[in-house]
């Protein structure tokens, strides 16, 4: 049946097309909600964040990793904030909507989707590298893995999120004790003279700590980032948790608290074990720094070379949740093609699970996992700063707002957020100016799309506008 839609801004939607339309409430408890948020960045741990060590050596990468961690922990509870007041499957868009209009949303949306389209497609080539290392199926051309991981995975997702979140929490609870197994196998290796064996370069500020200077500690951001980056997405899960409005706030900042240990174990030991020089070329960090401790191969090395490959999976597989919940939000209220919002029977998005996936896909076919890293994190970046735009910009408008979690501190914790991801949106241009570039020239175009044909075809009766329209009418009245 097609669509009864009318065109125009702001318009209305018959019941069926809502009905077509719907994500299967009440899914998802907290404690899921938080194996997310931590399956949405396990792999960071175990690959991608040591190419930073090649930018800024190990000082610079872990003076980096202590500011994005601040930045991440403001971030999520100014995120908690707005989840509990909003909770739609939009998330970050669904709260630059409110708090700055079409365009605000949109633009948030778009970051937050450039993100999600990208990160998968950057975890696909090191599970391919994982697959060749290990000998998998005598695989040695990665865009098989790639191939499989997408329609392996897209199949789960299409047969509904319970099961999804479920597969999840098991993969990323069995990739937690993977990084266990490394901490007790490499603490018996940890030398600190390894982490600062990075010959000394000349530039300003250079030091056996900082060895490529000042500047090294601001290139290393997004490698750092690479530690957190898609925590935020738990949000997306709104509509489909149980008690949304003290599950998500719950979720995303138990998520955050795991994920910062995580990092801090992951960033000591293993360069610590084999020293940062060798671990910043390493196409495998952990198992390299277990081989590096214990002078070769082990049982314990092998073991947490499976564990990881896991640990990559388990990202991959739920930013593929966090892709296809994106598309859904944007689709439905209009600012996407709507034929991408429509659910199957088991209330799956098919067309937002397999699209971004296809396209996700040519990009892991290229194979360059580092330069990635950098697209999606200048996605991630900027909406974050968008996203903590927004949190001030609604606690200034719409300060009598039901709020069921307050952020500790309020706008000067999120302002903290705002100035480093700022920071960290300009280190993705000293890491890789032409990849950063071509990340804001997909985004011009669909801010382009946007200006030219979609904003003049919204959906006034998706959740996500009529909380902007309840916003506006509650700041009128007040």
């Amino acid at each position: 049946m097609a669509d009864r839609v009318e065109s125009g801004p702001g318009t209305g939607a018959g019941s069926d097309y809502l009905a077509a339309r719907q994500l299967k409430a009440g899914s998802a408890s907290w404690v899921l909600l938080a194996g997310l948020g931590v399956a949405y960045v396990i792999s960071g741990d175990y690959a991608g964040w040591h190419f930073g060590l090649a930018q800024g050596g190990w000082g610079g990468l872990a003076i980096a990793a202590v500011l994005m961690a601040v930045m991440y922990a403001c971030m999520v509870l100014g995120l908690a904030e707005m989840s509990s007041a909003l909770p739609a499957a939009g998330g970050g868009y669904t709260f630059a909507r409110v708090a700055m209009g079409p365009w605000g949303g949109f633009a948030t949306g778009a970051a937050i989707l450039l993100e999600y389209a990208v990160a998968p497609a950057a975890i696909a080539t090191f599970i391919g590298g994982y697959v060749e290392s290990l000998g998998l199926f005598g695989i040695t051309d990665g865009w098989w893995v790639y191939l499989a991981c997408y329609v392996l995975f897209i199949g789960i997702h299409l047969l509904g999120v319970g099961e999804a979140l479920k597969v999840t929490f098991v993969i990323t609870a069995i990739a937690l004790a993977g990084l266990l197994l490394f901490a007790l196998g490499a603490v018996g290796s940890f030398d600190t003279a390894n982490l600062t064996d990075i010959p000394v370069g000349d530039a300003a500020g250079a030091s056996p700590f900082l060895p490529f200077g000042v500047v090294g500690v601001w290139a290393s951001f997004p490698f750092a980032i690479w530690f957190f980056l898609a925590v935020e997405g738990v949000p997306l899960a709104a509509e489909e948790a149980r008690d949304p409005v003290r599950a998500v706030p719950r979720g995303i900042i138990v998520a955050m608290g795991v994920l910062a240990v995580s990092a801090a174990a992951v960033l000591f030991l293993a360069p610590g074990a084999q020293g940062s020089l060798g671990l910043s070329t390493s196409d495998n960090p952990l198992v390299s720094a277990l081989e590096a401790g214990s002078g070769g191969s082990t049982w314990l090395s092998t073991t947490v070379n499976y564990i990881g490959l896991l640990g990559l999976i388990a990202s991959f597989f739920s930013i593929i949740y966090a892709y296809s919940r994106q598309t859904f939000a944007l689709s439905r209220a209009g600012y996407l093609p709507r034929v991408l919002s429509r659910t199957n029977g088991r209330k799956a998005p098919t067309l937002a699970l397999i699209v971004p996936g296809a396209i996700g896909f040519v990009l892991a076919a290229t194979g360059n996992g580092d330069i990635l890293i950098n697209l999606a994190v200048f996605g991630a970046t900027l909406s974050y700063v968008l996203m903590m735009v927004a949190h001030q910009v609604l606690r200034v408008r719409n300060p009598d707002m039901t709020r069921p979690y307050r952020t500790p501190g309020g706008r000067i914790t999120t302002g903290v957020a705002l100035v480093l991801a700022l920071a960290a949106v300009v280190a993705t241009f000293l890491v890789d100016v032409v990849a950063a570039l071509c990340a804001l020239g997909a985004f011009a175009l669909f801010m382009a799309y946007f200006g030219f044909y979609s904003r003049h075809h919204l959906v006034a009766s998706a959740p996500d506008e009529e909380f902007a329209a309840l916003a506006k009418a509650e700041e009128e009245l007040g």
